[in-house]
């Protein structure tokens, strides 16, 4: 594979500063965040050096200018994941507002007492409690479609759980962020619509945006969320991919400035999507950071990030079996680049501190899941993940580090 993972790394500012420290800063937690390449930083300080201005309103050059630079973000994010026009992408803060949008603005219409939100036992918080809150509203019901001990979830449970005319909403997570198992969203997508076409299914993919190719024509999905700040992106920024039919009939669910039609003291009328979805001042700069993080991705290729990842991973699961132990927690039939592990000498707190004491850092605690936790019946892990710009001595130095915490806790 010709994949310069050096070069790459070398566009990250703040990667580039510190492997010249004299212990070389590995950095473990992209399923986190990702770090930010100059090409990125670029766009978004051309923004406030060069025409920064407010979109839509304004008639002047600079406010056009954004306007351009803002609705170009919308047609690279729309070809990014193959919707079938512009106007199906929501332009939010990021995966955890985009749910809340489509579990609010499509449930409070459609949702009524005794009807069923299907979910998975892999879920991150957000496709979790945004359903439990607009059920106990709508007085609906929430099911789980249990995992397995590997971590895959058990899809021969669907039939049983997806209940025509009961089940509204099926929501699951393309790539868990605990496991990192990458679940058949096609398969079970197909599964659903046989069931019943009616039934609308959302995917959270924060985890498999940045890492695979997404076509949402091809999966058939009505809903997707994703992060702009997990894919080379800034934070405060988002999508949510809706089916324009289903965006259409839609309330809003705020209201101000752009998202409307007509206001009069009696009534207001509504713009259309993705207007309607988006009042008030856009973060500018975000969008305007997410179009360029898209841009860098597709010069990199997802489908090269992907191959250099799983590498990566591969070579993460032969070393860490190195430190005496040492669990890492289920094994799917495929999994993203993450691990989650624990350590028998030491919580993952205190593992993670000590860690951070060589200059590695990953995340640990429950992330966010902590049904997930409560089901492999761990109080929290250790995870490892991995990006465009991760390499094998970052491995190597956090192998070094486990066996340095087990000798610590030895003690």
């Amino acid at each position: 594979m010709n994949y310069d993972v050096e070069k790459i790394r070398n566009q990250f500012p703040v990667l580039a500063l510190h492997d010249k420290d004299p212990k070389p800063f590995a950095f473990l937690d992209s399923t986190a965040t990702t770090q930010k390449p100059e090409f990125v930083i670029n766009a978004m300080d051309n923004f406030y050096r060069k025409h920064y201005s407010s979109i839509k309103r304004g008639v002047y050059s600079m406010a056009a200018q954004t306007t351009d630079a803002y609705e170009s973000a919308r047609k690279k994010a729309a070809q990014f994941i193959n919707a079938k026009r512009e106007s199906e992408i929501v332009f939010t803060r990021g995966t955890t507002a985009s749910i809340n949008l489509a579990a609010w603005s499509y449930g409070r219409k459609y949702l009524k007492a005794d009807d069923e939100i299907v979910i998975s036992a892999l879920e991150h918080h957000a496709n979790i409690v945004s359903w439990q809150l607009i059920a106990e509203e709508r007085g609906a019901k929430i099911k789980v479609i249990p995992v397995a001990d590997n971590g895959d979830l058990i899809l021969e449970k669907i039939p049983e759980l997806v209940i025509p005319g009961k089940t509204k909403i099926v929501a699951f997570a393309h790539i868990s962020n605990t496991i990192g198992t990458e679940n058949p969203v096609k398969e079970i997508i197909r599964t659903i619509r046989q069931i019943d076409p009616s039934i609308k299914v959302l995917v959270d993919a924060a985890q498999s945006a940045p890492h695979v190719k997404i076509d949402v024509q091809d999966l058939d999905c009505d809903f997707l969320a994703f992060s702009g700040h997990k894919m080379y992106g800034p934070t405060g920024i988002g999508v949510l991919y809706g089916k324009y039919e289903i965006l259409e009939s839609m309330p809003p669910l705020e209201g101000g400035g752009e998202m409307i039609d007509q206001v009069t003291f009696e009534k207001t009328t509504f713009a259309l999507p993705p207007d309607r979805f988006e009042a008030g001042t856009p973060p500018i700069a975000e969008v305007i950071g997410l179009g360029a993080a898209i841009d860098w991705l597709n010069q990199v290729g997802i489908e090269a990030i992907y191959q250099h990842e799983q590498e990566i991973l591969k070579y993460a699961e032969e070393k860490l079996r190195e430190v005496p132990g040492l669990h890492i927690l289920g094994a799917p039939k495929h999994r993203g680049s993450l691990l989650s592990f624990t350590l028998d000498s030491a919580h993952p707190h205190d593992a993670a501190t000590l860690l951070d004491e060589d200059g590695i850092a990953v995340r640990s605690g429950h992330h966010c899941a902590q049904p997930v936790m409560k089901r492999f019946n761990v109080p929290a892990t250790i995870r490892a993940s991995f990006g465009a710009y991760t390499q094998k001595w970052e491995i190597d130095r956090l192998v070094e580090g486990l066996l340095r915490v087990n000798r610590i806790f030895a003690l």
